[in-house]
């Protein structure tokens, strides 16, 4: 009998080789490999490429052929050793131990589920029809708002105080936030742009909100940065995003939902105990 010899190089490995094993469905025999189409042996037992395929992918996340010379030699070595252990466990009858049994027969059902759920989700893909009929249920109603406004940025309330009465008799908000704004927006006149409420911080996003266009608040607004007199200078619906901008999104989300809703059907049809 020809033995190979190949000491394992570490306890990492052993654990490794022993995890991946048990991603591996053993609970029946698989149809024998001719020797002539194995990548290796094992006592003349013989280990098929696709078996060190699904290996490669569940140890390197990749496919065989795409790995060095190096990689496939260490993998097809643990493989052997694999085999070996197995073949061990069966000489010691531990593959009629009740826990092991179960542990296979779970694997085997886990394997056997996932490749079910894979093929239905690929084989009943949603249609552009309901991908876009998806997009608009969830883009309707109100999408929200978003405001331009513009700020005088001081230091004290007294300052800002000082800013209202301006304006109240008539001074420009614009010019008055170039010579007397603190703020980083106060060359360009006090000018934030568009912009949605969240994206400011309370204080001040529930002012701008509480305005009406073109109207300026009354009283200092304040927030950690200081005092502000705000101008809103307008306000628009928020448009949603464009639908070939969520449907990736949208995609996998129905995948899901058609085989949620198959396995619910499925499960009303089945006799079913606690």
């Amino acid at each position: 009998m020809k033995v190979i010899h190949h000491p394992f190089r570490s306890a990492v490995l052993l654990s490794g080789l022993l995890a991946v094993a048990a991603c591996t469905d053993t609970s029946s025999e698989p149809a024998p490999v001719a020797v002539k189409d194995a990548v290796a042996t094992v006592n003349g037992v013989a280990i098929g490429a696709e078996t060190l395929n699904v290996y490669a992918r569940n140890r390197m996340r990749q496919d065989a052929d795409a790995l060095t010379d190096e990689q496939r030699d260490n993998l097809i070595k643990e493989l052997q050793d694999l085999y070996l252990l197995s073949e061990l466990a069966k000489q010691d009858k531990l593959d009629r131990d009740p826990e092991t049994v179960a542990q296979l027969d779970f694997q085997r059902r886990s394997i056997l589920a996932g490749a079910f759920a894979n093929n239905f989700i690929e084989t009943n893909e949603p249609t552009e029809e309901e991908i876009r009929a998806e997009y608009e249920k969830t883009t309707t109603g109100d999408a929200g708002k978003e405001y331009k406004a513009r700020h005088i940025l001081v230091p004290t309330e007294d300052e800002a105080k000082a800013l209202i009465a301006e304006l109240d008799e008539g001074a420009n908000f614009e010019e008055l936030a170039k010579e007397k704004s603190t703020g980083p927006s106060g060359p360009s006149g006090g000018d934030l742009g568009w912009f949605p409420p969240n994206r400011m911080v309370p204080p001040f996003s529930e002012a701008v909100v509480a305005l009406e266009d073109n109207a300026y608040t009354k009283e200092p607004v304040q927030t950690q940065f200081g005092f502000h007199v705000i101008l809103r200078e307008g306000s628009r619906d928020l448009a949603p995003p464009p639908f070939d901008t969520l449907k990736e999104q949208i995609k996998p989300r129905l995948a899901q939902t058609k085989f949620r809703d198959f396995l619910d059907a499925e499960r009303e049809k089945a006799t079913l105990t606690p």
